[in-house]
This record gives C-alpha cells, sequence and structure tokens, in this order.
C-alpha cells in the first residue's frame, strides 16, 4: 500500500471511494458501520488539492482505497457547520493556547474501504496527514457525528483523539475532537 498526497489525477479515483461511504448513496447495510456526510465537487477537491495540498490517500492496486482530508478553516468556510466551528474557537483551549484559525486546522473527513478496514491503514494515514499538517498547525480539530459509533472509536481510542466538547448543529449532536500534531499517533502502521 502506498501513501501520498493526492493529486489532481487522484480525484476521479477519490471520488469513486467517496460515493461509496457518502450518506446520501451509502448502501443501507453499510451505514452501521460509518459513513461520510459531507458532499464534495470536483472543484473542491482541485482546490483541496491545489489550494491546501490537504487531500491524503492510500493506494492498493491502483485503487484509492482511503483518504483523509486536511485544510485550513478558510477552507472549510463554505459550509455552515464549520463556519459554526470557527465562531466557537475562542471558546475552547488545549494545549494551554485557546483556539483559532491560526494554529488550528479542521482534519476530516475521512474515509476506508471496508475491504481495508482493520489493517491499520487509518493509523498510518492519520499519521502520514499528521505529519504534513503540524508543519503549519499545531492542533488538530474535528468532529464526529453522534450517530457514527465506529468513527468515534476508531479516533478516540485507536488513534488517541480527545473530546473536547459536545454541540449541536442543525438537529446533529456532535463530539468536537482534539489532537496535539507533534504527537505520533497510538498506531501508525499497517
Amino acid at each position: 500500500m502506498k501513501l501520498k498526497i493526492a493529486q489532481i489525477s487522484d480525484i476521479d479515483k477519490v471520488l469513486e471511494l467517496h460515493s461509496k461511504y457518502q450518506i446520501n448513496s451509502i448502501k443501507e447495510e453499510d451505514k452501521k458501520d460509518g459513513f461520510v456526510t459531507t458532499a464534495f465537487t470536483k472543484e473542491q477537491l482541485t482546490k483541496l488539492i491545489s489550494e491546501e495540498q490537504g487531500l491524503f490517500i492510500a493506494i492498493k492496486d491502483e485503487q484509492v482505497v482511503a483518504y483523509v482530508m486536511s485544510a485550513s478553516w478558510q477552507f472549510w468556510s463554505i459550509w455552515p457547520m464549520f463556519v459554526h466551528m470557527i465562531k466557537d474557537l475562542p471558546n475552547l483551549t488545549y494545549l494551554g493556547q485557546t483556539l483559532s484559525v491560526d494554529n488550528s486546522y479542521q482534519y476530516g473527513p475521512v474515509c476506508v474501504d471496508k475491504n481495508v478496514r482493520g489493517t491499520g491503514v487509518l493509523g498510518a494515514l492519520f499519521d502520514f496527514a499528521r505529519a504534513e499538517m503540524s508543519k503549519k498547525y499545531p492542533i488538530l480539530v474535528t468532529f464526529i457525528n453522534k450517530i457514527n459509533p465506529r468513527s468515534y472509536e476508531a479516533h478516540t481510542r485507536k488513534l488517541g483523539l480527545e473530546v473536547i466538547q459536545e454541540f449541536e448543529f442543525n438537529n446533529n449532536n456532535y463530539y468536537e475532537l482534539v489532537y496535539d500534531t507533534s504527537k505520533k499517533s497510538v498506531i501508525n502502521s499497517y
């Protein structure tokens, strides 16, 4: 398996994986094992790659089998959920710092094909993305919908993210989590 920062030429394969696990197109029987709520366009992924270098992928047999998105709050600010989170950053403290758009970034969504789950690819890809993003930001911030327990377990128990608060947005309940980007993840090999 190969880990890399995605290039424009990888977008179609990323969108193919994304479509399998996005809430609007996922098979009903797969929802219990996790899903991605945000839909993305080719243009948004192009911007994520060209302006943020924030799309990290795992490739196996020439297919994208996992991705991690990570980007500045500015990139994410076109979605109302992230605007809500940005406004709340100054109310949160982690590592002795008040969170801001300058010292933190938004991690996720994350998607791992069910054919490679349990192989350690999430830990490896998380750590690869974390190492790259740590060059710009000391703090990772993310959220997980409370109806997605598989993602919550993977990120807290396996990767070591910490819940900083819980919040409600648009009639959904979420955990907000943080991570010190200077630390290697708990598991980082596959």
